[in-house]
């Protein structure tokens, strides 16, 4: 009971009577178990089984009240797909005055998937360090190399020593291909580090490499494809780096002490003494899947027309390798708990009886799985106007099988939505915690970071690493993140779902009715970069 009468002081704190709200269990474990069923065949994305899962999603949005903001007066905003399936490719290094040595798929490399049909190439190899270039921190991995017409190696990540979020900012992958491409470089390979391999061991590339790929498509009917010019061509694990590297200026070994390196090590970049034949192929085909869109309108005369976004996504992988005997990847905690947590913010806006102030959207995005790729069309291509997006809160599986003390923001501090996640937790009892595994990216790998690079100010939030959460956390990445038990026989703690439910509520109430709205702060580099309100 002290939970709730926490959750109705923090929320009359900004204005509101919550005495109406109370999160449901039963109604969180409803959507979960629906969504999270081996009838929904993981919920892959522009397949049957998504379409129903949308389908609930939208019947729910009709029962809480909520209006279409979908497309033609739908809850649904279609997004036109390209889907891509990669074959095993084949890849040659030819040493000066030497014979080809064939890269071994599975084994050495694993090839790129892309929505070009062929990517035939013939070219010498450059090693560019981790192929990063960052003003702000004297960095950069170009600096005195002739890349033009040549296939860059790149090591997987950014330098340690970068602060972790923009770290995660400049080791994305489409961020490193534009940079390449940009200096005329005629494609990317990108090699495994020990840090990659123990957040993903290569191994495990191997059984899903031939998964199909998506990206959105435009009008014109051309799929989304930044730096085409410098296409990527195969992640390449530290037994094939063994190779790659053979004869190379510096020894496999000394590079990935560099790169492993907490401090600003030189780390060396030179032309490798190989040409690499790359011969790839992808099937290329069309599809269709949704987003599902609906809002609360905003009551405020001067605030209706700003727009707060709460975003989930609704995919997981669908069917895949077995795993035990189990095929069925049903992502019960990536994402139905995401899902089921907006559902049921949404349901509170409905039970609180009043009005925000600013009109909040709930979007359950399709394609996460595949690269962010529903967000990245919303963010794009919104069903309201762009300039009146002024923050999203993304929620993105919550490890919900402990009884959390403390929320993760990834983001938070980096904008005014880090002073209402803090003053939600604290109105329940919980603290906010700071990312526990800055290596691994997380901020740039959710729906949230779409937003972010349309300059929109944005959170992440989850359950944090206090009171065995780490632990939980661990364990699940370890043994049930992207596999088929990550089901409902998990032992889900709905308590805590519930919970969870209450900080995202007082979340999104607040920033729905606050005076200003949501800011950068002054000067961050994720504001400054993407021209984003407040920053400059």
């Amino acid at each position: 009971m002290k939970k709730w009468v926490a959750a109705v002081a923090v929320l009359a704190a900004t204005g509101v009577q919550a005495e109406n709200y109370k999160p449901s269990t039963e109604t969180i474990r409803a959507h979960i178990s629906f969504l999270a069923d081996d009838s929904m065949r993981g919920r892959e994305a522009a397949t049957q089984e998504y379409d129903i899962a949308a389908a609930y999603v939208a019947s729910r949005f009709i029962e809480y009240g909520l209006t279409p903001a979908g497309d033609a007066g739908s809850f649904l905003q279609k997004v036109p797909m390209t889907t891509f399936t990669p074959s095993k490719g084949s890849i040659a290094l030819t040493p000066r005055g030497g014979a080809a040595v064939p890269l071994i798929f599975g084994d050495d490399y694993v090839p790129a998937g892309t929505p070009l049909p062929q990517v035939k190439l013939d070219a010498p190899l450059v090693f560019a360090g981790f192929g990063v270039s960052a003003p702000g921190y004297k960095h950069d991995d170009y600096k005195g190399l002739d890349v033009k017409g040549k296939i860059v190696v790149v090591l997987f990540g950014a330098p340690k020593w970068f602060q972790g979020e923009e770290r995660a900012h400049y080791g994305n992958a489409v961020t490193k291909r534009q940079l390449a491409a940009a200096r005329g470089a005629a494609g990317i390979i990108t090699v495994y580090t020990p840090t990659r391999e123990k957040v993903l061991p290569f191994a495990r590339l191997k059984g899903s490499f031939d998964s199909a790929g998506m990206t959105w498509t435009d009008k014109a009917g051309k799929p989304w494809f930044p730096a085409p010019s410098a296409p990527p061509i195969a992640t390449v694990g530290l037994a094939g780096a063994e190779k790659l590297f053979a004869g190379a200026p510096a020894t496999v070994s000394q590079l990935m002490a560099a790169a492993e390196s907490a401090t600003a090590v030189p780390m060396p970049r030179f032309a490798l003494p190989l040409r690499a034949a790359v011969a790839l192929e992808n099937k290329v085909g069309t599809g269709v899947s949704s987003n599902v869109a609906g809002v609360i309108p905003g009551s405020d005369p001067k605030l209706k027309d700003e727009v707060v976004v709460l975003s989930a996504h609704l995919d997981h992988e669908g069917v895949g390798p077995a795993v035990n005997g189990d095929t069925i990847y049903n992502g019960a905690m990536d994402n139905a708990s995401g899902i089921a947590t907006m559902l049921e913010v949404a349901k509170g806006f409905q039970q609180d009886g009043v009005k925000p102030k600013r009109t909040v959207m709930f979007l359950a995005v399709t394609a996460e799985e595949k690269g962010l790729v529903g967000a990245d069309y919303f963010a794009q291509n919104p069903t309201v106007p762009k300039a009146g997006i002024v923050a999203n809160v993304n929620l993105d599986m919550p490890i919900l099988i402990h009884d959390f003390t403390d929320v993760v923001a990834y983001g938070g501090d980096r904008s005014t939505i880090g002073g209402a996640v803090k003053r939600a937790a604290e109105g329940l009892g919980l603290a906010l915690a700071a990312d526990p595994s800055p290596d691994q990216g997380i901020f740039t790998r959710s729906d949230h970071y779409r937003f972010v690079q349309q300059g929109v100010p944005s959170v992440f939030l989850k359950t944090g690493p206090g009171n065995g959460g780490a632990e939980a956390d661990r364990v699940f990445r370890a043994t049930r993140y992207h596999r088929p038990n990550d089901d409902l026989a998990q032992g889900i703690n709905y308590a805590a779902a519930a919970r969870f439910a209450a900080v995202n509520y007082a979340v999104a109430r607040e920033l729905a009715d606050v005076a200003e709205r949501p800011r950068w702060n002054k000067g961050d580099f994720f504001g400054t970069t993407f021209k984003g309100f407040g920053a400059e």
